[in-house]
């Protein structure tokens, strides 16, 4: 539709409330998708889906089913050799990960007549899956690296951020990264806004429960590695600490002042010319 420039809004869900009351259907959720674009309510510009930072998307659905994948793997390994037969198990069970899955990768079953050689035989399916699993990704990381690189390399060069982290943050923002008008609105779509929760004389702030929590997790793994590595993170943390702040408050505001960073280096994204005019 937007190619033949027709306007089209990001319609969220439908109000709870208004759910239960009259029920969901297909036909329901169009009408209040229209009124809601109608009324005014839903303004919100979708992701144009287009660019380079498709491309990120479809790479990563790749990846992280390829990773879980190659978990699972690992972990019937292990589970397999909770059952194996004594010998197999106290020849494999104190070797390290890379060891083991070489060396069950590298078994010889011979005829699958007893439980040993079934043992055998399924262990070492187990361990070539897993490498060929682990090479899948290691290539898709690759593809991540130049893609992200070659889009933002101020923002994979950040601190704990790298390839991966860059790839979700930027899968968040969109091809069309105009679409977020502020810094706050940028903070609020990755959870790290906090939600005034005054009363009276007390002046507080609650944790954001909404927001996209992939953006809102990849953040958290990035400050992790700050609050390890970084030097003046560290000394962030123990200013914070000596004021009285609990380690969840310090985590929190350190993932604040990211996604300000974050969105600080995507810059050169919201400045770039655009090229094509679609109907918003």
């Amino acid at each position: 539709m937007r190619r033949r420039d027709v306007g089209v809004v990001e319609v969220l869900r439908t109000d709870r409330r208004d759910r239960r009351l009259r029920g969901k259907s297909d036909t329901l959720d169009a009408e209040n998708a229209a009124r809601a674009g109608l009324a005014g309510q839903a303004n919100s510009i979708p992701k144009t889906n287009d660019g380079t930072v498709e491309m990120l998307r479809q790479i990563k659905i790749a990846k992280d089913t390829a990773v879980k994948a190659r978990t699972a793997a690992m972990i019937s390994i292990k589970a397999v050799l909770v059952t194996a037969t004594l010998a197999l198990r106290e020849e494999l069970q104190p070797l390290s990960k890379m060891k083991l899955i070489n060396r069950c990768a590298g078994l010889r079953p011979g005829p699958v007549d007893d439980v040993q050689a079934a043992a055998k035989h399924t262990l070492r399916c187990l361990a070539r899956r897993w490498q060929q699993l682990d090479a899948e990704v290691k290539d898709h990381e690759r593809l991540l690296t130049e893609l992200t690189t070659a889009l933002t390399p101020q923002l994979v060069d950040a601190f704990g951020v790298g390839p991966d982290t860059a790839a979700e943050l930027l899968i968040v923002a969109g091809d069309n990264i105009d679409r977020v008008h502020s810094e706050p609105a940028w903070a609020r779509l990755c959870g790290v806004a906090p939600i005034p929760a005054s009363s009276g004389m007390t002046t507080r702030h609650r944790l954001n429960r909404g927001g996209h929590r992939q953006a809102n997790s990849a953040l958290y793994r990035s400050v992790i590695v700050r609050m390890q590595h970084h030097e003046p993170t560290k000394a962030y943390v123990d200013r914070r600490t000596a004021e009285g702040r609990t380690k969840a408050e310090i985590i929190r505001c350190l993932k604040r002042l990211l996604a300000r960073e974050v969105w600080a280096l995507m810059r050169p994204l919201r400045c770039q010319p655009k090229q094509d005019q679609h109907a918003a």
